[in-house]
């Protein structure tokens, strides 16, 4: 990554962090190398990360990397206090949304949150540009095909998840979602 990618990345954890419960157990779904573990964890008692990809540097503390799917490695009856999805569902394909949205009551404790943040469809250009210049790596920028956050809460509403919050952040280049679970 280079350092506007770490930069940008800052941004969504700041933006997510009050919005994880103080002394939480925490699920971050496409963790990469458990920064958000890493700048938060005066805030995070305990976690899980999960990323498709193996990874160095991974965070030292009670925080465990797993290195696969999102729902499936996820254990049987773990429970997290929220889960985290930072630059992630603009990633997923339409088969995955109603999977996840599905997973998620199941695997967070009542009263507990899903936050999601997820760019505005021009940064797909503005990460072209950043790429062609090396300024960004744009992990996995492929993949975003266009996203339109304005779906996440048709997406990931339903009878036990509602949407509690949801603000633009970065200039308005990023959207911050927030959802409540219920029991």
């Amino acid at each position: 990554m280079t350092g506007l990618d770490v930069w940008i990345q800052r941004l969504r954890i700041a933006a997510a962090r009050p919005h994880l419960p103080p002394g939480g157990h925490v699920l971050d779904v496409g963790c990469a190398d458990g920064a958000l573990f890493r700048r938060c964890r005066t805030r995070i008692a305990s976690g899980v990360g999960i990323d498709p990809r193996t990874g160095d540097g991974w965070v030292e503390g009670p925080y465990e990397r797993r290195c696969g799917h999102f729902p499936d490695a996820v254990g049987d009856g773990e429970r997290f206090d929220a889960v985290v999805m930072l630059a992630v569902v603009e990633h997923l394909g339409e088969e995955e949304f109603a999977r996840w949205a599905a997973a998620v009551p199941e695997v967070v404790v009542p009263g507990g949150r899903l936050v999601i943040t997820t760019p505005a469809p021009v940064v797909d250009r503005i990460l072209d540009a950043g790429i062609k210049l090396r300024l960004l790596d744009g992990m996995e920028a492929h993949q975003h095909h266009g996203f339109d956050p304005r779906r996440v809460p048709d997406i990931f509403s339903g009878p036990r998840t509602e949407l509690e919050q949801r603000r633009r952040f970065e200039f308005g280049l990023n959207h911050l979602f927030v959802f409540s679970v219920a029991g």
